[in-house]
């Protein structure tokens, strides 16, 4: 049951890190057509507290734990945006305090977690919203559309190939550099990727092989990290080449370059490539189906998706060309849209754009690759779950 239907939904916000700054946005004026707002938030880090200050203003409640936080009166809702591996452990006791939930993805960093909480939400009937915020951008709806149309017949194959040209700043200068934290970025960071192809796919993936490695990142001994800080307040486009970068992790295990195939059902076939020192950040999706093909050449604005329809004897222009229109740059777009999806949701129910199941199987997908990697590149099976209950409308 929706909590709220008429006054506005208040939000409690569990970490206030990075990412805080998007749903730091419900306050602001850019959102003021959302009926919701951050009313309370926690974190253990003192620092995180001055933040949300100039975040979400003065007046903010603010506390030290999830405990405390879910005490706050009159909480109609969650967001749990801490580290991955605390994921699940915070979903679960949400979940259990009967507080519908936005959980930032991963939804774990392990198989096993992400099924305690598809339990959990079951037994519980709590809502659960997943963060996959790439179902909303525009180049994704763009080329799902187009396969919905029937452009270029049905999907056997799709291609990804992630220029992660900000991987240094965003994933080896604080806790995802550390397996612990993150099982790896082929799960962390790929998981994005992996649950976009299922979905222009249609379908999940069954097996897998991958192979990468660390072979960059290592090298650079500066390890002094940065406390207290954020990645707005360390990162600098202009740090380049990457080895020049100067204070990373203490532990650093995570692969620079990891590489997937994927078995999906149905008989499609994907891959899904990402390298964290390139010079330019953007991903290139194909995806070939039995009358075309099609491909996305940015993933913002000023991008387009191209589709190929006819055959021709050499490389020449699309039959047809879409450009990307969204407010807002890409990914920032996405997470505007993705935030009102849910407040929508929780307060009138309906369909959202994921599913409790869409998010499992991605991290599952994710999981059995870094297996895969990390044990001599052998195939490995993914357990997928296709429990229909599980797929409730998370309202």
């Amino acid at each position: 049951m929706a909590r709220s239907r008429s006054a506005e939904t208040r939000i409690g916000l569990l970490g206030i890190g990075h990412r805080a700054r998007v749903f730091a946005s419900l306050n602001d004026p850019v959102m003021g057509h959302v009926p919701a707002s951050i009313v309370a938030a926690a974190d253990p880090d003192p620092h995180a507290h001055e933040r949300a200050r100039g975040w979400l203003g003065e007046d903010i409640a603010l506390y030290d734990s999830l405990e405390a936080l879910l005490e706050h009166d009159g909480l109609d809702a969650l967001v749990i945006n801490t580290p991955d591996h605390l994921h699940a452990a915070h979903a679960l006791a949400a979940l259990e305090a009967g507080i519908p939930t936005y959980l930032e993805k991963p939804i774990a960093i392990s198989t096993e977690d992400a099924d305690a909480v598809l339990e959990a939400a079951e037994r519980t009937g709590t809502p659960v919203y997943v963060g996959h915020n790439m179902r909303h951008m525009a180049v994704i709806r763009t080329m799902h559309e187009q396969i919905a149309s029937g452009a270029i017949g049905e999907v056997k194959a799709i291609w990804c190939r992630h220029f992660v040209g900000n991987g240094g700043d965003f994933y080896f200068k604080d806790w995802h550099a550390d397996r612990r934290f993150t099982t790896g970025l082929l799960l962390q960071k790929g998981a994005h990727d992996i649950d976009v192809i299922h979905h222009l796919a249609g379908a999940y993936t069954q097996r897998v092989v991958a192979m990468g490695g660390l072979t960059l990142y290592d090298r650079i001994e500066d390890r002094s990290g940065h406390p207290g800080q954020t990645q707005r307040d360390w990162f600098d486009v202009d740090a380049w080449p990457p080895l020049t970068q100067t204070g990373m992790h203490e532990t650093i295990d995570v692969e620079d370059i990891s590489m997937m195939l994927m078995e999906l059902d149905g008989g499609i076939y994907a891959s899904y490539e990402q390298c964290h020192y390139t010079p330019d950040y953007w991903r290139s999706y194909t995806v070939i189906g039995t009358e075309g093909r099609m491909e996305n050449f940015g993933d913002g604005p000023g991008g387009h998706v191209d589709l190929w329809t006819r055959r021709i004897s050499e490389f020449g222009d699309p039959d047809v060309s879409i450009p990307l229109v969204e407010e807002g740059e890409g990914h920032l777009a996405a997470d505007l849209l993705i935030i009102a999806e849910w407040v929508d949701t929780l307060r009138h129910g309906g369909p959202t754009a994921s599913s409790l199941t869409d998010a499992r199987n991605a991290v599952a997908a994710g999981v059995a690759a870094t297996t895969s990697l990390r044990s001599g590149n052998q195939p490995i099976d993914v357990p997928l779950l296709r429990t229909p209950s599980a797929d409730a409308d998370p309202a």
